[in-house]
């Protein structure tokens, strides 16, 4: 049961990023752009961006799915929550974290997967406006990136 457990949470993780991915490129940089524009328009001085609302709208699943989950006994559906859940954890380490240093921790990487991640975050962030975004995704990364990162971490040794 263990195992099954852990599958589902595991599948639920990876699904997120799938989900992070589409919703990023057709409902960020769609219909809900006027939430997700003051994340990409850095000339507002605010520390909470209208973009922190899509918080709401990730969390209210993985919540949701973990109460309901727990009521008679942890099923499934609890484990759906937690995978989700945990992806939810783990984009707000790299992209608010690690990234966008809204915590100035987590600053210094060598490591080519998160300088990676980095690299592609700032060229999706290039592109200010709406239409004609690249790397909509958070945790897969395109290749060329990584080699980019390899190419700076051996200039840096």
């Amino acid at each position: 049961m263990f195992f099954l457990n852990l599958c589902v949470t595991l599948a639920a993780f990876i699904g997120m990023e799938f989900m992070a991915w589409f919703t990023h490129k057709y409902v960020m940089h769609g219909f809900l752009w006027v939430w997700h524009s003051d994340h990409h328009d850095k000339s507002t001085k605010s520390w909470f961006e209208k973009n922190d609302l899509f918080f709401l709208i990730y969390a209210t699943p993985g919540a949701l799915s973990m109460i309901l989950g727990s009521i008679h006994g942890f099923n499934f559906l609890f484990f759906i929550g937690l995978g989700i859940t945990l992806y939810g954890f783990t984009y707000f380490l790299i992209h608010d974290i690690f990234i966008h240093q809204r915590f100035k921790i987590f600053r210094n990487s060598n490591f080519a997967y998160f300088l990676a991640i980095r690299k592609a975050h700032k060229a999706h962030h290039k592109v200010i406006t709406k239409q004609d975004g690249v790397c909509f995704g958070m945790l897969v990364v395109p290749y060329k990136y990584f080699e980019q990162a390899k190419k700076t971490i051996f200039k840096i040794q």
